[in-house]
């Protein structure tokens, strides 16, 4: 996950970060965040997930023309302006802006990364390598699951199909995380999305399959779940 910030002046720069870093700490979001104090440089890396970017930027760069670059380029990084003149907002429906913060209300930025990070299950495609070494291309607003199969890895999807790949459990439930996913016990990882009832012991899928829950992942898995549902639910 990259999240970058194009912002000339270095106070604000810092402040943004700050902010964004603080949020993944206390989300336990593992994410890259750079900096730039110019597009130009910026524009060089345009690989971001996330971009906040100053409308106003120093010399002769427009953070509106960035953002129509990136979108001329075919990028799907989402954009969250920032600007001290909110009536500047109304232009960024050319560019399909995700959000307009402004910098005297620094605080909106939690809700811009709980909006991100709540739709971003929706567009994450994972690629992994199955039994013969192809690429298997994985949706994940569309896995249901995964599990330990002898010493493969299951992942079964919600329509039923089933791809066998190659990955350690326990590495791959870290890095499902940030997008919903939570490892249950030693042998599942599920989505939480997914979740059609819960109860002490166990839970249930939406296609009525029931897993246990692991003694060890109990706390943290209520404390994960109801965290999600009450995300999805904003």
């Amino acid at each position: 996950m990259k999240i970058c910030i194009v912002e000339d002046e270095a106070v604000w720069r810092d402040k943004i970060k700050a902010a964004i870093l603080e949020y993944c700490l206390n989300k336990n979001i593992s994410a890259q965040i750079l900096t730039y104090d110019n597009g130009r440089d910026f524009m060089e890396n345009t690989d971001a997930d996330l971009l906040f970017l100053d409308i106003e930027l120093a010399g002769d760069e427009d953070g509106f023309r960035i953002a129509e670059k990136m979108v001329d380029s075919g990028s799907q990084c989402k954009i969250c302006f920032l600007t001290s003149h909110t009536e500047m907002a109304r232009q960024g429906y050319k560019v399909n802006a995700f959000r307009y913060i402004d910098k005297k209300y620094l605080e909106e930025i939690d809700e811009a990364l709980n909006s991100f990070f709540k739709t971003k299950i929706q567009e994450r495609i994972i690629y992994c390598k199955d039994t013969v070494g192809g690429r298997i291309k994985i949706n994940l607003s569309e896995l249901l699951l995964v599990e330990t199969s002898g010493r493969k890895l299951r992942y079964l999807m919600l329509d039923g199909r089933e791809h066998f790949c190659e990955g350690r459990i326990s590495e791959t439930a870290q890095s499902l995380s940030p997008f919903g996913f939570f490892y249950v016990q030693r042998s599942y990882i599920v989505n939480l999305k997914y979740i059609e009832s819960v109860n002490s012991r166990e839970i249930m899928l939406c296609n009525g399959l029931k897993i246990a829950i692991g003694r060890v992942h109990g706390r943290e898995f209520k404390k994960e779940f109801f965290k999600w549902r009450m995300l999805s639910e904003d």
